[in-house]
């Protein structure tokens, strides 16, 4: 790899020391470096990418890999993350290990890894309203000051079940780190390519996390909100969302193409999960 594109973060690396390190060490190498003119925080249109970017470097945690996807797309090029906030599981590299890291991107000792998407498309009143896409999860969940909200998930057409609950989370397996985790669901390797839906905090013992194969549909129809007024909302990967009233629902299903995120070749995802989950 010699072409590179930098997402900066003016917000975690306040006076460029780390891009600057970027521009440093690639061009001493040979290599090509191009910062993109806008900050993260700034980042509300697609990103224009040239044709030669072999790789792109985000400064940031696993939002700033989520918000970067997202405004690439439908544009797929391999990216990597310089964790600059918490957990960082998408990330790759901490700062103090940048330039060995760098190094590895240069020789092309990486390895890409494929990663599974989906697709959201919202109707109302049976009319599509809004889709996006996610690289972790969409969930479907309370808004507002509503309590529990009553979600009927159909998969393929056929009745999973009906959730009293706070909200369902559709994870992929990269997202099952994420809020799908914390809601109780189970942790995929990465690799695999399944759905995982889990309710958040169900008003039921029996309401557990259900694994789908990648090729099913799942619709999400809001069946009734405590306070309607505000009902429920659909968010895709914490970054975008739009609210959601009874009668609405969400059809999400798996996108024809995949992210793709740079690996150092010798460390797995269980040595990831060792060190971040302690």
């Amino acid at each position: 790899m010699k072409q590179f594109l930098v997402i900066k973060n003016s917000d975690k690396d306040k006076d460029y020391t780390l891009t600057k390190q970027i521009q440093q060490t690639v061009t001493d190498a040979g290599g090509t470096v191009v910062v993109l003119e806008r900050s993260l925080e700034e980042m509300a249109e697609p990103i224009a990418l040239s044709e030669e970017v072999d790789c792109v470097i985000v400064l940031g945690g696993d939002g700033s890999i989520l918000r970067t996807q997202r405004a690439l797309y439908p544009k797929i090029v391999p990216l990597v993350g310089v964790n600059l906030g918490n957990l960082g599981f998408l990330t790759q590299t901490e700062p103090k290990n940048l330039n060995r890291f760098l190094h590895c991107l240069l020789e092309d000792e990486v390895v890409c890894e494929h990663r599974m998407m989906l697709k959201g498309t919202m109707y109302h009143e049976g009319v599509q309203v809004y889709e996006d896409i996610a690289l972790n999860d969409i969930v479907v969940g309370r808004s507002g000051l509503s309590r529990i909200i009553r979600m009927r998930a159909e998969v393929n057409g056929e009745l999973l079940n009906v959730y009293d609950a706070d909200g369902i989370v559709v994870a992929t397996p990269t997202g099952s780190t994420a809020y799908n985790l914390s809601a109780g669901g189970p942790v995929v390797c990465p690799k695999t390519n399944l759905m995982v839906v889990t309710p958040i905090s169900p008003h039921s013992l029996s309401a557990r996390s259900v694994i789908l194969s990648e090729n099913d549909v799942i619709r999400i129809t809001i069946e009734k909100v405590r306070v309607a007024k505000e009902a429920a909302a659909a968010t895709f990967d914490g970054q975008t969302g739009i609210k959601m009233v009874p009668g609405d629902y969400l059809e999400i299903r798996r996108l024809p193409v995949c992210a793709s995120l740079i690996k150092v070749q010798n460390m797995s995802f269980y040595e990831v999960l060792r060190n971040k989950m302690k």
